[in-house]
């Protein structure tokens, strides 16, 4: 199959990157053309502000670009991971007045939530859900702090649902678990067009043995990651259990101090992947306090493929992907307290820790292998080809 991949890479690498960059790898070593176009959000940087709010609805450039490329090339559908904001939903209409079929990735909210988490001021937050025009997040200042960003992801939304961009221009819509579908329908996706499909681990990192007597945090440090629930949970297990803290972010100043005057605590900042894998294949347990509805963490899924049980956040994706008493735990969002009582309920524990070892790995073998991923990603493709033919 000929493919053509396109992913606006953001300027800060997140989870997204990861994912495009292990789809690209298995469409290509399954012996696929796969044809790539990937704009960066660093040359934002050079762009007066003003073209760059009109790239964000609509970038001239890119759609011509993508038409070409198109054209050049002959794909049998194109994925799309990532538009926002250079590359613009322009990449939808240049795949539709070509003809192609399109797929789209929805990575995260954004096409329902103008600064895409669904969270605002430390709490969940659905107020533009389902709003035509999202004018909650310009009262907010939702996106960057900032009415006048704001007004112009706002706008970008709103022009795209009037001119039929997301109900029409898409055949078929990837969400990454059930609850993020539904959010969506509730958003106004046509629900007939999204299908669920996780993420995976790619390539399999095998199965560690939990020997290394540590707690594992890995992820971003900003506050709807639940940081400061796991800081304060960790003052009161100290020593107990020593945690590892890996990532970086607008809180990381804070992590630091925390673990010069923490007894307990270890800041690695930031590490390469195979770094991270190898500290999950040692780790005991790993803590997920996220506190906004995640989309598909990939933490989550390289912890099950490494063998490494998760005590998470009982919200969101969270809620269905930990299985409660078999693959870890869940503990109440933002309650430091329950989160302290769930480490001590495993470290007392040790026979179900060792059982949801297995069945953190049986999760992975059953679910998150890139086989199995690259079935679904394939029936996904001739859904969308079939679409497209039709008309639909």
């Amino acid at each position: 199959m000929k493919i053509m991949l396109v992913h606006n890479y953001y300027i800060n690498p997140g989870g997204e990157d990861q994912v495009f960059a292990a789809e690209l790898k298995m469409l290509q070593e399954k012996g696929n053309n796969v044809f790539i176009c990937t704009p960066e959000n660093r040359q934002l940087e050079r762009i007066p502000r003003v073209r760059a709010a009109i790239y964000t609805l609509w970038n001239t450039m890119v759609y011509r670009a993508i038409r070409q490329r198109i054209r050049e090339v002959q794909p049998n559908v194109i994925h799309i991971h990532n538009t926002f904001p250079l590359a613009s939903p322009a990449v939808i209409h240049a795949a539709r007045a070509e003809g192609i079929a399109t797929v789209q990735t929805l990575h995260n909210y954004r096409l329902i939530c103008p600064n895409a988490l669904f969270y605002r001021e430390g709490k969940i937050c659905e107020l533009c859900k389902g709003k035509y025009i999202p004018w909650p997040s310009l009262a907010h200042a939702c996106y960057r702090n900032s009415r006048a960003a704001s007004a112009v992801v706002a706008s970008m939304l709103t022009l795209h649902r009037a001119i039929g961009t997301w109900s029409r221009m898409v055949d078929v819509y990837i969400a990454l678990t059930e609850f993020a579908r539904n959010k969506f329908i509730e958003g106004g996706l046509p629900k007939e067009k999204i299908v669920v499909k996780p993420n995976f681990v790619y390539p399999d990192p095998g199965q560690g043995n939990g020997k290394g007597g540590y707690a594992l945090f890995v992820g971003r440090l900003s506050p709807e990651k639940g940081v400061r629930t796991l800081i304060a949970a960790w003052e009161k297990i100290g020593a107990k259990m020593p945690l590892t803290i890996i990532g970086g972010g607008t809180m990381e100043s804070d992590i630091a101090t925390a673990a010069n005057k923490m007894v307990g605590i270890e800041y690695l900042g930031r590490r390469p992947r195979e770094q991270v894998i190898d500290l999950m294949k040692r780790a005991a347990f790993l803590i997920f306090p996220s506190e906004w509805y995640e989309g598909f963490p990939m933490t989550i899924a390289e912890a099950y493929a490494t063998g490494l049980p998760v005590i998470a956040s009982n919200l969101g994706s969270m809620a269905s992907l930990i299985d409660d008493g078999r693959t870890g735990l869940h503990f109440r969002p933002g309650d430091p307290e329950d989160l302290a009582d769930k480490v001590d309920w495993l470290l007392s524990h040790p026979v179900e820790l060792a059982n949801m070892r297995k069945e953190a790995r049986a999760e992975y073998e059953a679910k998150y292998t890139a086989e199995r991923n690259y079935r679904m990603l394939m029936e996904i493709y001739e859904r969308a080809i079939s679409v497209a033919r039709s008309g639909g």
